[in-house]
């Protein structure tokens, strides 16, 4: 199988798995918590006194500013490419 047929042929079966999940939501909740938790755990790194209300809001930064910082790589990145 060459890489266009293998790329078509994943693509139909995440459509065919997403297809078959009512509730993508609850489908990747163990994914999405452990991903805020990496942020929680450098939050409480950097602030060890916070209160768990303030945690969550540094975290939702800490995540911000991590996918702002890919954004910019990949800007550089493709400015390069040119």
């Amino acid at each position: 199988m060459n890489p266009t047929e293998r790329s078509m042929r994943a693509r139909l079966a995440a459509h065919i798995s997403w297809a078959n999940t009512l509730d993508p939501a609850s489908r990747t909740a163990k994914a999405r918590a452990a991903s805020m938790g990496r942020f929680e755990k450098q939050g409480r790194e950097k602030h060890p006194d916070a209160t768990e209300e303030q945690i969550a809001r540094v975290a939702q930064h800490l995540k911000s500013a991590y996918f702002q910082r890919l954004a910019l790589a990949s800007a550089k990145s493709r400015r390069k490419k040119r």
